[in-house]
């Protein structure tokens, strides 16, 4: 169940992040998938052509408005914020219809329809849009 007040979001991702800073990757990262996949989807709330003016993951909490862009975009902030040695890169893409964040060369994919993480299917076409994790590093950390 997903948490009624910005406290109580804002205390279960802390909780998410620092359960997954000692789990194995793959599970962090099922973790962190899975933990998203319980916000409130809303259609339309965030817009690649409008990424200036995105949340940052704590404004993106209280909003509490969760489109697919927006869930890529948390997935990606809460991956950003654990700093794990393990994860060398990450990229929320812009894929056909899908938003997806794609983590250790595409080994992974999150913010899928999938029931799993791990990318059965590598090279996804070249996508749309992009977002690097390194980005976001500059504005969080």
């Amino acid at each position: 169940m997903w948490s009624s007040t910005f406290d109580q979001r804002l205390q279960s991702w802390h909780q998410l992040r620092s359960r997954c800073r000692d789990l194995e990757l793959e599970s962090a990262l099922i973790n962190i998938d899975d933990w998203w996949k319980k916000s409130p989807w809303s259609p339309y709330y965030l817009h690649w052509d409008d990424r200036i003016t995105w949340p940052d993951p704590w404004q993106l909490l209280s909003d509490n408005i969760f489109c697919d862009l927006a869930r890529g975009l948390g997935i990606l902030y809460t991956i950003v914020l654990l700093q794990r040695p393990d994860i060398f890169d990450c990229y929320l893409i812009e894929h056909q219809n899908d938003n997806l964040v794609l983590v250790n060369n595409e080994k992974y994919i999150l913010n899928s329809s999938s029931a799993t993480i791990v990318n059965n299917n590598p090279n996804i076409e070249k996508p749309r849009r992009r977002l690097d994790s390194k980005e976001i590093k500059k504005q969080l950390i």
